[in-house]
């Protein structure tokens, strides 16, 4: 387990609205970063944390971002006092894998990546 809201969040999507949304990415020349695959149903887009503000009044706290259905069907965004299941390093883990790894891609700004997540969760689901 890997715990968010430290170094990273974690944008976890469907799958389905994952790939659509690294396509749109891919053609607007946005860098989408680390992402894994979790099993064949979820993708984990992984971003810059909001979990150390300079004001601690402004933090999300994981229970709000984690409650999808009231603002966005489908998107999780996992920060402070929450966590994702570890992607293996190397070959395919029994529940998640890389499919763009940490070491090559940088983490981007998660409210940038946001924008394409949403519109595809709306469009896709």
């Amino acid at each position: 387990m890997l715990v968010t809201g430290r170094v990273f969040d974690v944008l976890d999507v469907p799958a389905v609205t994952g790939a659509a949304a690294l396509g749109r990415m891919s053609a607007a020349g946005v860098k989408s970063g680390p992402v894994a695959a979790l099993g064949g149903d979820r993708m984990l887009f992984f971003v810059l944390t909001r979990g150390s503000p300079a004001d601690e009044d402004e933090w999300w706290s994981c229970g709000l971002d984690s409650e999808p259905e009231s603002v966005t069907p489908g998107l999780r965004w996992h920060c402070r006092d929450s966590y994702v299941v570890a992607p293996a390093r190397s070959g395919k883990g029994p529940a998640a894998q890389w499919i763009r790894d940490p070491r090559q891609h940088p983490l981007p700004d998660g409210l940038r990546l946001l924008e394409f997540l949403a519109d595809a969760c709306e469009e896709v689901l």
